[in-house]
């Protein structure tokens, strides 16, 4: 395959490729970068007008200028200067913006980017009866299937991974043969009444374990339980599969770069801890990964949600502008990279503490259309539905996320969720169980207890509510309202939920 490459002083952008590399050497740059320096460099020094950059680089889409200058800022801090002074972006009043430095144009002789590959090894049959072979197998093959249906990856099909049954050869030895990246290997056990299975995720070239997990299911019947496993692997192994590629790319885009990515690792550690002095010391490490490199989506990113938690957990002095400056990180990190799911959820997830549930639904429908199996995608769409007054679609994306991703520390903020569509579907009794799973996730959650006494005056269970009552008086940990926005959007829940409150409390 042919490609061409411009060449400018030490930089050289492999457009096709979305790569920027100075001095042989990748430097971080993001979608939008890419298009725009790459429309610059095609003109080899005459100007560009700017609506023609907003073409380029936002094709189909109406945005601001304002944009575009961001853009370019972004570009100018990231090359730097030229050795002999200027710039390598020049700007003409009113017109546009040109390349300062000569451009040559170079063609390669390329191969084609290999996709991100997976083998699934047969899962070794640990029932201690080999006629439950034939499960241990079946359960193989429902799992490459399932995988096989996401679209951005390659999944070796069964005659490959089965030309390895019962060999131990290793994982690197595997992926060799097969070519693969990775390798998924695991064994289940069948039992009178349960099935359990566990599975790794293996990087060939370390044959370090990347991702591993167990799960314990019911046995009711076969297929059912080999479709719910199957799925629940590949919801769990393709979003890691994702995050795996994107920190790789990262580590490609950031090199020479480590400040940006320790401060976005850090901020990340310290926002899964789920508190308010650590979710405020996070937002400031996005905030500096943001400012020292603007072109690094996933900075942007992480901004984005850390905003929305502050504001979701009641732990912000000032709402308004904390989801503004959500909202505008979010679309920075749509920019940078459009297809990356993560970013449309940062978008959808502000978009619903903002009052915007319609943008959430958009944005929550997009992260789910480039990833079906990413599990926040589905939840944030529940969560936009219910805000949006819909109470019986919200439950399924709902119910979908969590059977995806049931082991997630947050997981306490969807249950709740979950709960409150069920009671506002009109069926208290199972949302009663789930205001008791968020309990079990994060016990000193008062927002759950909250919800489990709404239940409870659904349902006139005055002891149980007294009960609540009592545990809720004994939380110290203070929280805002994070059903605010959904009150204010949906007012006849508003009302029903303070009857119900009121029932409680009799």
């Amino acid at each position: 395959m042919l490609e061409q490459r411009y060449v400018f002083g030490p930089f050289t952008l492999d457009a096709d490729r979305g790569a920027l590399l100075r001095d042989g050497q990748p430097v971080g740059i993001g979608q939008r970068g890419v298009l725009l320096l790459a429309a610059l460099a095609r003109a080899n020094g005459n100007v560009v007008a700017k609506a023609e950059l907003i073409d380029a680089a936002w094709p189909r889409a109406v945005v601001e200028e304002s944009n575009l200058t961001v853009q370019i800022g972004a570009l100018r801090k990231l090359l730097g200067t030229p050795a002999d002074g200027g710039d390598y972006i020049a700007t003409v009043a009113r017109v546009g913006y040109r390349l300062g430095v000569p451009v040559a144009l170079r063609e390669e002789e390329v191969a084609p980017a290999a996709a991100p590959s997976i083998a699934v090894l047969p899962l070794v049959n640990l029932s201690g009866d080999p006629q439950q072979e034939y499960f241990a197998d079946g359960m193989t093959e429902d799992i490459i299937m399932a995988l096989s249906r996401f679209r951005w990856f390659q999944v070796i099909g069964r005659s490959g991974s089965f030309a390895f049954k019962g060999m131990h050869g290793g994982a690197r030895e595997v992926a060799r043969k097969l070519n693969v990246r990775y390798v998924l290997e695991g064994s289940v056990r069948r039992s009178a009444a349960l099935v359990r299975i566990s599975v790794q995720l293996v990087d060939a070239a370390s044959e370090g374990q990347l991702w591993g997990e167990k799960y314990e299911i019911g046995l009711t019947e076969v297929a059912a339980v080999q479709d719910a496993i199957a799925q629940q692997v590949a919801g769990a192994v393709e979003p890691e599969l994702l995050r795996l590629e994107s920190a790789a790319g990262a580590v490609r885009r950031q090199q020479g770069d480590p400040t940006v990515r320790d401060l976005v690792h850090r901020g990340t550690c310290l926002f899964h801890q789920v508190t308010q002095p650590t979710h405020l010391q996070a937002r400031e490490l996005f905030r500096q990964a943001c400012a020292a490199n603007p072109a690094f989506g996933q900075a942007h990113f992480w901004l984005a949600r850390v905003s929305a938690g502050i504001v979701a957990y009641g732990w912000s002095a000032t709402p308004e502008a904390d989801l503004q400056e959500g909202i505008s990180s979010a679309i920075l990190a749509i920019h940078a990279d459009e297809k990356d799911p993560y970013a449309h959820y940062g978008l959808a997830i502000v978009s619903v503490y903002a009052n915007r549930a319609d943008q959430a639904i958009r944005a929550a429908q997009r992260a789910v259309e480039l990833t079906p199996g990413f599990a926040l995608g589905h939840l944030v769409l529940g969560m936009a539905r219910l805000h949006s007054g819909d109470a019986h679609g919200a439950i399924a994306p709902l119910t979908r996320g969590l059977q995806l991703n049931p082991f997630d520390p947050q997981n306490f903020v969807w249950y709740n969720t979950l709960a409150y569509a069920h009671l506002f579907a009109g069926d208290a009794g199972t949302a009663l169980q789930f205001a008791a799973r968020a309990q079990d996730v994060r016990p000193d959650w008062s927002p759950a207890v909250v919800t489990e006494l709404c239940c409870h005056g659904a349902l006139a269970h005055a002891d149980a509510a007294s009960e609540a009552h009592r545990r809720l008086r004994a939380m110290s940990t203070a929280t805002g309202d994070t059903l605010a926005p959904l009150k204010h959007r949906n007012p006849q829940w508003a009302q029903a939920i303070a009857g119900w409150l009121r029932a409680a409390a009799r």
